[in-house]
């Protein structure tokens, strides 16, 4: 098993602060998306950007891999966890374990590797002796992809061999408790924290949703009317001229249900498409000119 390097997948340094790891997380999303990339291999590249990108964005668990490095494990090595490794990582009292339960089950896909690092977290810990552990409430996180907030649903989860289906109220917040009475490992009750699972179109903002839309500067000058995604599904949005990068836009009642319901912000971001020919190389000067640029 090789040691990853989760800087190296998310192309930042390992001083990058959160800011420009989110950046590049989100970045590398979009390009990558299975829905929408045609690129080799999208489907696992957009794998190991999550991943990377659960690591770096927890303090914790980037703190622990950050510990690692500064060990001496390098990308491409063969790594195997240092003995006691993670032992004691996030208790939270007598009686108590921290799962983390991803869409899907336990694990959620990550890598052997990952699972080497944080796996027990979605493991319990046993008990003092092999029989019954004693009666007491547990608690674990659940990470709930965005859709499944907006919607609400059901969403399987894994848990002591035993496969849980969890029911998803519509427009859950995260830090909310679900509660499922007599699941714990030890007869108590399992108590579910929720989490909103990244997402490689969408951030969250309180109940609003916020979706970064990129366009050609033509059309930010123009205006334009494009497709963009929401958690309900694509709708029409107009693009008034003289979009400036960083410009709002207001999509009311499309963020997570509530009362009221959140809406969608839109901000737009400004790509200039890189010439594939002479001819269109040829166009970037002339506007270079028109513009009072010099080529």
């Amino acid at each position: 098993m090789e040691f990853k390097d989760y800087y190296k997948v998310l192309g930042v340094e390992p001083g990058a602060g959160e800011a420009e790891i989110k950046q590049a997380y989100r970045r590398l999303a979009r390009k990558f998306h299975p829905d929408v990339s045609k690129e080799k291999g999208a489907e696992e590249r957009f794998k190991g950007i999550n991943e990377a990108y659960e690591v770096l964005r927890d303090k914790e668990k980037r703190a622990e891999y950050d510990a690692l490095r500064a060990g001496g494990y390098r990308p491409g090595e063969d790594f195997r966890p240092p003995p006691g490794f993670g032992q004691g990582r996030g208790a939270h009292g007598a009686g108590d374990f921290n799962y983390e339960f991803g869409q899907g089950g336990g694990g959620a896909g990550f890598s052997d590797f990952f699972e080497s690092l944080f796996g027990a977290r979605s493991r319990p810990r046993p008990g003092p002796s092999q029989g019954a552990q004693p009666r007491g409430d547990q608690r674990a996180k659940l990470s709930v992809p965005l859709e499944v907030a907006f919607a609400g649903g059901s969403q399987r989860v894994q848990l002591d061999g035993r496969t849980l289906d969890v029911k998803i109220p519509v427009g859950i917040r995260v830090g909310q408790v679900i509660r499922l009475g007599g699941q714990a490992p030890g007869g108590g009750d399992l108590l579910l924290e929720v989490d909103y699972a990244p997402h490689a179109q969408f951030e969250v903002d309180g109940r609003n949703i916020v979706h970064i839309l990129s366009l050609a500067p033509w059309d930010a000058v123009l205006g334009t009317t494009v497709t963009v995604p929401t958690l309900g599904g694509p709708v029409e949005l107009k693009i008034p001229k003289d979009s400036d990068a960083g410009k709002k836009l207001r999509l009311k009642g499309r963020g997570l249900p509530g009362s009221p319901a959140g809406d969608q912000i839109v901000e737009i971001e400004i790509t200039a498409p890189k010439p594939e020919n002479e001819a269109q190389r040829s166009l970037y000067r002339q506007m270079a000119l028109a513009f009072g640029g010099v080529v």
